[in-house]
């Protein structure tokens, strides 16, 4: 082979090399450079996709990335050395299909982490291409660094993890130090989901009492747990409320062993992360961690879960829910909340529209441990507001009522969702636009098949987004379920379609490194 070729082949991989690296490690810092997690995401990336009745979108039995690789087979054993190099060329620079190098959602931002691991992988793939020199075969060794850059990156992942949890680990012995200075009242609160939304409650009852620093957005790892102690908390600060958050077990126990709850709030126990967590025995357990070293436990005895854990732990318990056999009762009568306390008299509040009326109990039993008087719950419960894209209900300028319910669905609240599109008062049609639920494991097929079947069965209109869940959607809905490649997509059709009198309903928004 010429010189000239050779630099040719070598630019062609080279480019198509550094396609995959921004890719996946786009994929890689969204998922928190969890190491495996890219091996996971090229599996679904390269599934089949799914055509329905109604998809406005051609069916793929087979994707692009899947015939690049039966090609880049045939080549590699055939010795067709120059289709080699330009099938692998071509796959790093294309695939997977709709992945893209910037991101609608999820754009790269350079960090020095995402730094130390791009560098990390980079040494991985020159491994690659060593041992193919190393065997007389360079080009089968730079076109396989292409087609292995998912896997290198995981490994400089989990390599790298130690690395990265000893640097973390100055920043948890400051936000210790700074607890010990400051020595709030920390409430610490988890979750399967309903942490973030009860977090911000008990944060808005227990404003105007003092000084009150709660975790910003979805901090609740160690990272943001640091970070938001020692950015925020201040001298004088008398409430703390900690967000915590967990992929695995043991990462709220590490949590709770520095960042010390006097008060556990577990606001509900569900498949969320089932995907990673194998069970819900696990998760449950995980979850549990909270109540090691608090002194008050409050727990959301509506779920069944959870319902059974006071007789189980040393702790006082409270609990909070819609239910009469609890000691914080919120339930919802007409346009009101009615709020029981034993021993004090029953306060009425007007209900919002869109707050999840459990997380509301939770909320309210964490701030009457901290000091809060039952008397002022009611002026208190009008400043709540639901989170931000969580079944915020609003008008468009069309007379479309809309409900965004974009941010992290689950079944529960997924089902919430629905309810509250099925109340609106629309005489025309319902739409709901959805990818789907994810990181259910095994339970993600029947929970999405599940969710389908209640739109139909609610006489709503399902339009399916992506791939990553349309298979099931389609099978629980039926065929005459829509399908699109993108949420644009979704929205122009509602804007073309529909109109005053009509509602619909936006359920997750995945990021765009899921297909």
């Amino acid at each position: 082979m010429s010189l000239a070729l050779r630099l040719v082949g070598v630019l062609v991989l080279g480019l198509g090399w550094a396609g995959q690296m921004l890719r996946w490690l786009r994929v890689l810092q969204r998922e928190h450079y969890e190491a495996s997690s890219l091996a996971r995401f090229l599996g679904r990336w390269s599934a089949p996709q799914v055509r329905s009745a109604r998809s406005r979108t051609p069916g793929r039995p087979v994707t692009p990335s899947l015939v690049l690789f039966v090609i880049f087979l045939v080549t590699l054993l055939s010795g067709t050395l120059p289709l080699v190099v330009a099938v692998s060329a071509l796959y790093g620079a294309t695939c997977p299909w709709g992945l893209g190098l910037r991101g609608r959602t999820s754009p790269l931002v350079w960090t020095r982490r995402l730094g130390t691991v791009a560098a990390g992988g980079t040494v991985g793939s020159l491994l690659v291409v060593v041992l193919g020199v190393a065997a007389h075969r360079e080009w089968w060794g730079g076109s396989l660094a292409v087609w292995t850059v998912p896997l290198t990156l995981d490994l400089a992942a989990r390599v790298l993890a130690p690395l990265e949890n000893s640097r973390a680990g100055r920043f948890v012995e400051q936000a210790r130090r700074r607890l010990d200075q400051v020595h709030p009242r920390v409430v610490a609160i988890t979750g399967s989901y309903g942490k973030t939304s009860t977090k911000n409650h008990l944060y808005d009852l227990l404003s105007g009492d003092g000084a009150v620093v709660a975790t910003p957005k979805s901090f609740n790892n160690r990272a943001g747990l640091s970070r938001a102690i020692n950015e925020n908390l201040t001298d004088g600060t008398r409430v703390f409320i900690a967000e915590m958050g967990t992929y695995g077990p043991g990462e709220i126990a590490a949590l709770s062993a520095w960042c010390v709850p006097e008060i556990a709030v577990i606001t509900a126990i569900g498949p969320v992360h089932l995907e990673r967590m194998g069970s819900l025995d696990v998760i449950e357990r995980a979850k549990f961690e909270i109540t090691t070293q608090a002194r008050v436990v409050i727990v959301n005895a509506d779920d069944p879960r959870l319902a059974t854990w006071p007789g189980r732990l040393t702790s006082r318990v409270v609990r909070a829910g819609t239910g009469e056999d609890v000691d914080v009762r919120v339930r919802e009568e007409g346009d009101e909340w009615v709020l029981d306390v034993p021993g004090h008299p029953t306060q009425r509040a007007p209900r919002v529209v869109g707050v999840n009326v459990t997380n509301v109990a939770c909320a309210i039993a964490a701030a009457l441990e901290v000091g809060a008087r039952v008397e002022e719950m009611a002026a208190r419960l009008r400043r709540l507001r639901p989170v931000a894209n969580r079944s915020v209900v609003a008008t468009a300028g069309s007379g479309v009522m809309v409900i965004d319910d974009t941010f992290n669905a689950n079944p529960a609240s997924a089902r919430a969702a629905l309810d509250l599109l099925a109340s609106l008062p629309v005489t025309g049609r319902r739409w709901v636009v959805t990818p789907g639920l994810v990181e259910l494991g095994a339970e993600q097929h029947r929970e999405n098949m599940a969710f389908a079947r209640r739109v139909r069965e609610r006489g709503a209109e399902l339009i399916c987004v992506g791939r990553t869940n349309a298979r099931a959607l389609v099978a629980g809905y039926g065929s005459e379920a829509s399908r699109v490649d993108t949420r644009e997509e979704a929205v122009a059709r509602v804007r073309a379609e529909l109109g005053e009198g009509d509602a619909v309903l936006y359920l997750n928004d995945l990021p765009d490194h899921y297909p």
